[in-house]
């Protein structure tokens, strides 16, 4: 049964967070779930998923549940997608929250660069496996974190995969880029449904982003910004608006950040290379079935 859409009253609606056993994503886990959504989480470790998941359910109440997937594995999102379609055949919000910084290059178990698997490849795929279930929802959100950072990115068709070249802080800003492209792309896909894709810059916020390669940049700065930086919930907030605000509901194809919808870089509105881009990503992740127009 749908929530009253005129309150932020989440009892019915089902909530799928990616990479959300701690900071922004468990904030807006917890956030959510105190609104009465069913909460679906996802981790890595299954100890800390269903600690996480435990934390949740008693803090916020409601129903949470932990579903543990490496989502730089194209076989486990593909999995996660499986196994949240079995208990679950309506998603009513899927938050692609996933998302981290790599200084050094690393190789994913498909051969794909690990900074451009995770941040912009497996929210792709997970949200086109999950597409047939969110249009069963009388008014589906998808919500995908990206960044400012985005705003310093470059598709760069020629190297994708930073193997002629590799910075950390490139690959990260043209994997934010990609989230931006792709919602938008989404969107006009969806255009004709009762999905809305929409993208969020959660601000600077103090987490453990990163912490395992770190850059020398982020060695040196973060100590000194972090009494600047908002809390995880802080970060969160917009995240949550986006998954729960009656006034959404036919809002897409837009960047938010402090909860307002505002513009994004000259770069995110070429919609040649958003095509391109959707393309090329079907195409690493053998994906055949585009997402419906109707």
């Amino acid at each position: 049964m749908p929530a009253d859409r005129k309150s932020t009253d989440l009892a019915g609606r089902t909530v799928l967070i990616t990479g959300a056993t701690g900071g922004i994503g468990k904030a807006t886990a917890l956030g959510l779930g105190a609104m009465g959504a069913r909460v679906l989480i996802t981790g890595r470790d299954r100890g800390r998923t269903e600690d996480t998941a435990r934390e949740i359910r008693a803090a916020a109440g409601g129903l949470v549940e932990g579903f543990v997937a490496d989502l730089s594995s194209q076989s486990e999102v593909r999995r996660l997608a499986d196994e949240v379609l079995q208990r679950h055949p309506r998603i009513d919000v899927l938050i692609n929250n996933v998302g981290g910084y790599w200084n050094t290059r690393h190789v994913t178990v498909d051969g794909l660069e690990h900074t451009f698997a995770v941040n912009h490849l497996a929210p792709f795929l997970l949200t086109n496996l999950l597409l047939e279930s969110l249009q069963h929802s009388t008014a589906a959100r998808v919500v995908t974190v990206s960044s400012n950072a985005h705003t310093m990115g470059r598709i760069d068709f020629d190297d994708l995969q930073g193997e002629r070249s590799y910075s950390g802080a490139r690959a990260y800003n043209q994997s934010k880029l990609a989230n931006v492209l792709f919602t938008y792309e989404l969107a006009r896909r969806l255009k004709t449904s009762a999905v809305t894709a929409n993208a969020v810059h959660p601000g600077l916020v103090s987490t453990a982003f990163g912490a395992g390669d770190p850059g020398r940049a982020q060695r040196l700065f973060v100590p000194v910004l972090r009494p600047f930086m908002k809390s995880p919930a802080q970060g969160a907030a917009t995240s949550i608006h986006l998954a729960s605000a009656p006034d959404l509901d036919r809002m897409t194809g837009r960047y938010f950040a402090k909860s307002k919808s505002t513009r994004s870089s000259k770069r995110s509105y070429d919609e040649s290379v958003a095509k391109r881009l959707w393309e090329v990503s079907a195409d690493l992740v053998g994906l055949t079935t585009p997402a419906a127009t109707t």
